[in-house]
């Protein structure tokens, strides 16, 4: 491992924003409970999802919003779809979490990374404008739009759905100067955001980032596409907190949800001048895309690649990882590959390596999601332990994974490895160190 390559890079905050709690002590009471976020919706009407229940951030609406959480912020909040507040108030609990004070020469080394999903507007935003637009035949027209249709928009429309804008906001908040990059590749992004933020301050761009991801499945449009596009669990009348079961043998799909996770990274040596306590520390990216020519994603096979780029990056060997936090999506098809991945990257140890996948806690919040899944096994390990993975009772013979189930595991080992992965097979791993 060259130099640069050994520079030490420390987690020293953690922001959280999910169904199961918002904040670092809400979120892992839910941990230590065993209490899952997923239930019944009310931020739209009708029936989609399946039974209409997803992983909600109810604590998370205008009046907390700009009452508490984007408080600074609360003269922007017209121009934040939901993704875009989300992702803003997890970095600014972040920000507090970690202490960062920096002066005036500092703020220029300090950049922010971001992940998000695509941003869509609600139906009856756009529904004024299109109806404006119609012709005499009653179908709207490009050659109405200009007259009829934009003045129906509002001024401002665009700003409130571009992926880019919760780094934008974000940096404004935060006063950064340095490097501000967004990146929009679905589930993977938590990871590769991570990764991203990793190089920029070995390449000596920054001292310190402000890393996550947001997302908001439970979106009217979004939960339609995703209902028609993948495997979503139906509840068929029972707990909603049992529908999504990874790595279980009767797992029937996956369950959306919206939630935001922002960690703060600093070069080792800021950290350690300013006594900031380090969570842990960020050791190694891999990525990887793998599609055939049929344009289907070979989830299995971009796994393993990124599990090898990962443990490559970080310097160590399969057999160091203590645990995989696994994408377990509850989906029949990607828990099965993902399993086989797991099997054939770690060969004979596939099977014994303690496995955590924490969607249970708060649904697939898309881009989201990785942040989140990875502050889980940071908090729980500052304990010497993982928090267990809800409703894989009985866990499927053909994945044959160490799941940890009921009761939370001690560790063996500071190192784990983060996997997150989408249906196109888009896929990232990173490997991180608990302090």
């Amino acid at each position: 491992m060259n130099e640069v390559a050994s520079q030490r890079i420390a987690i020293t905050g953690l922001g959280v924003v999910s169904a199961c709690g918002i904040g670092c002590e809400a979120f892992e009471e839910s941990l230590r409970e065993g209490r899952s976020g997923i239930g019944p919706i009310d931020i739209f009407p009708g029936e989609v999802p399946p039974g209409h229940i997803g992983g909600q951030c109810r604590d998370f609406n205008d009046s907390s919003a700009k009452k508490q959480y984007l408080r600074s912020q609360r003269k922007s909040i017209k121009v934040m779809c939901r993704d875009i507040q989300l992702g803003v108030a997890s970095a600014s609990l972040a920000l507090q979490h970690s202490n960062l004070e920096l002066n005036e020469e500092q703020r220029a080394r300090l950049g922010v990374e971001f992940g998000a999903d695509l941003m869509l507007s609600n139906p009856d935003v756009l529904s004024p404008a299109a109806f404006a637009a119609r012709d005499e035949t009653g179908v709207p027209t490009d050659t109405c739009w200009g007259d009829r249709g934009i003045p129906q928009m509002e001024p401002l429309w665009l700003l409130k759905y571009l992926p880019n804008m919760p780094a934008c906001h974000i940096s404004i908040h935060a006063d950064a100067r340095g490097p501000s990059n967004s990146l929009t590749l679905e589930d993977a992004s938590g990871n590769l955001t991570l990764g991203e933020s990793l190089r920029i301050i070995r390449r000596g761009q920054a001292d310190a980032m402000i890393a996550g991801t947001t997302g908001a499945r439970l979106h009217i449009v979004k939960s339609i596409n995703y209902m028609n596009l993948h495997e979503l669990a139906d509840p068929a009348g029972g707990d909603p907190t049992k529908a999504l079961r990874p790595f279980d043998k009767d797992r029937s799909g996956e369950v959306v949800g919206e939630g935001s996770g922002t960690l703060i990274l600093e070069e080792a040596s800021l950290a350690e001048s300013r006594g900031a306590k380090i969570y842990g520390w960020v050791r190694g990216i891999g990525s990887s895309c793998v599609r055939s020519h049929k344009q289907e994603g070979n989830v299995k096979q971009a796994l393993v690649n990124s599990i090898k780029a990962a443990l490559k990056s970080a310097g160590v060997e399969a057999a160091d990882i203590g645990h995989v936090n696994a994408n377990g999506s509850g989906s029949v098809k990607l828990d099965a590959a993902e399993a086989a991945a797991i099997h054939e990257a770690f060969g004979d140890y596939g099977a014994k390596i303690p496995v955590v996948a924490y969607k249970p806690y708060f649904g697939n919040c898309g881009s989201g999601t990785g942040t989140l899944e990875m502050i889980a096994s940071l908090l729980g390990m500052q304990h010497g332990i993982l928090y267990p993975t809800l409703n894989c009772e009985s866990p499927d013979p053909e994945c044959n994974l160490n799941v940890v189930t009921g009761e939370p595991a001690a560790i063996s080992k500071k190192l784990f490895i983060n996997l997150n992965v989408t249906r196109n097979g888009q896929a990232s791993a990173l490997v991180v160190e608990s302090a």
